[in-house]
């Protein structure tokens, strides 16, 4: 049997989750390299005021670690960002993690990975572990004059906690998740918010119920409560929403855009107000919002929506193309993330030193979400075309760790390195590519899931499909070097 020595890129949710499956698999030779201080990714990263989770909280939890004291049907990032350190602190993933280590460059040679270090950091492994996740690159708009804004400005990811809100003239640009819960969060702290619309959203309504304590003595005193809670979120949560969205036409999309239209019709008073907040696409489109209070925040006294294009950003405030200027103290950038980059900007280059960037040219792509040809021995957990929008990821990390751990006990059992075969990569973006045509990603907008050709870049099949496609590999879409393998099922 051979040893392995693994090196997992991001000590977030997956990252965590990839330390303690490896160990159970037998593999304890693992390094986790983070760039940050902290554990916890995303959660780590976003602190802006308002900010939770659109899963419910015991489908958000890893199956090995249920959280019997969620606070919340939908529970606040904070309290999500220290269940993940909880649950490092008690693997000891800490133990094996290299802080303030980004990984800039890997380069495959010899049947291993020699990976370096923004530090100087050097060494050689036999598998390499991305667990980098997808919103991790603020996407800064071009704006014009951003630079001279004379007040404080900061991308919602990257929040300034030292700059005071209270009775102060607050902008948001976007209106997306992030956007929708500060401004949900801020219009009862700040003097007056103006929120810079260029698409309405459908708004999902959501009960964000809180758990009472006896609820919670029940999920601590009886275990099978807690699975039969969340297989049941993950029943429903995939019957209502993730499978409805991969079929435009299916009667559990149509449940989705009435609910969005009654919200909006019933809460959203003002008819001309309405008539602004009302996009003119399908509800789940783009990715869908769930929220308990924006239609109420933004129809405060002190609010107001722009939908007015930007012209430009000036010392003052945002000028806007009617000539106006929205005069703030302060301007958040509520615009996303580069969701195209996953492990870049790092160097990867794999066999015969083709690079990962010249691969990925126009756009990325993965064997099932997880490898890609010619890079052998290096895994994406929620890599390119995966569920990102439709499942929950940490749900997606699981079965792909357990995908993995199947075809690292080749490596194992001896093999030098698997990777996909180009044929198998390619058969399975032609028939992702197809499937995607009865989504209903693609009825009409512009959103953040689309490429550059306008196709979905997700998994457009259901969770079940996945869940079966996860269970083993086979093998013979792989190329396995240095030992004898036969096909699997």
């Amino acid at each position: 049997m051979r040893d392995l020595h693994v090196a997992v890129i991001g000590a977030g949710m997956a990252g965590i989750a990839s330390v303690i499956k490896l160990r159970e698999a037998g593999i304890d030779d693992v390094t986790v390299f983070e760039k940050a201080d902290e554990v916890g990714g995303t959660w780590r990263e976003n602190t802006y005021p308002g900010i939770a989770c659109d899963v419910p909280s015991h489908l958000y939890s890893y199956s090995f670690a249920p959280n019997p004291d969620w606070s919340h049907t939908f529970s606040p990032g904070p309290e999500i960002q220290e269940y993940f350190r909880g649950v490092a602190r008690r693997e000891g993933v800490y133990e094996r993690t290299r802080f303030g280590e980004e990984v800039t460059a890997l380069e495959w040679a010899d049947g291993r990975w020699t990976l370096a270090t923004g530090t100087g950091f050097r060494d050689t492994y036999d598998v390499v572990i991305a667990a980098t996740g997808v919103l991790h690159h603020p996407n800064l708009p071009d704006l014009p004059g951003l630079d001279t804004f004379a007040g404080a400005a900061f991308h919602s990811a990257r929040w300034d906690h030292t700059v005071a809100l209270e009775g102060r003239r607050v902008g948001v640009i976007g209106t997306g998740s992030s956007a929708v819960q500060i401004t949900g969060a801020l219009v009862d702290r700040v003097g007056h918010l103006d929120l810079f619309q260029r698409t309405p959203q459908w708004i999902m309504p959501v009960d964000n119920t809180p758990y009472d304590e006896a609820q919670r003595e029940a999920f601590r005193t009886d275990p099978a409560l807690m699975r039969q809670a969340r297989d049941g979120l993950s029943r429903a949560f995939a019957d209502h929403f993730a499978n409805a969205v991969i079929d435009a036409d299916s009667p559990a999309m149509a449940l989705i855009e009435e609910a969005c239209r009654a919200h909006l019709e019933t809460v959203a008073a003002d008819p001309v107000l309405r008539e602004k907040l009302r996009p003119d696409y399908r509800a789940a489109c783009k990715r869908l919002i769930a929220s308990d209070n924006f239609y109420d925040a933004i129809q405060r006294p002190n609010a107001s929506l722009v939908t007015e294009a930007i012209e430009r950003i000036e010392p003052a405030g945002v000028r806007t193309a009617d000539g106006e200027l929205h005069e703030l103290d302060v301007l958040v950038l509520a615009t996303g993330f580069r969701v195209d980059r996953f492990l870049r900007p790092t160097e990867v280059r794999g066999r015969d030193g083709i690079r990962l960037d010249d691969v990925w040219k126009d756009r990325p792509s993965a064997h099932l979400a997880l490898a890609v040809p010619g890079f052998p021995n290096l895994f994406l957990l929620n890599g390119p075309n995966g569920p990102v929008g439709n499942f929950s990821l940490i749900d997606v990390a699981e079965l792909q760790l357990g995908y993995t751990i199947q075809l690292l006990d080749l490596l194992w059992a001896g093999a030098e390195s698997v990777e996909p075969t180009p044929e198998a990569a390619e058969a399975f973006e032609q028939a992702r590519v197809e499937a995607t045509k009865g989504t209903v990603w693609v009825t009409g907008c512009r959103s953040w899931y689309l490429d550059d050709r306008g196709i979905p870049a997700a998994w457009p099949w259901s969770i079940d499909h996945f869940r079966e496609v996860m269970q083993a590999p086979d093998l013979s879409q792989y190329r396995v070097a240095g030992a004898e393998v036969g096909a699997g099922a």
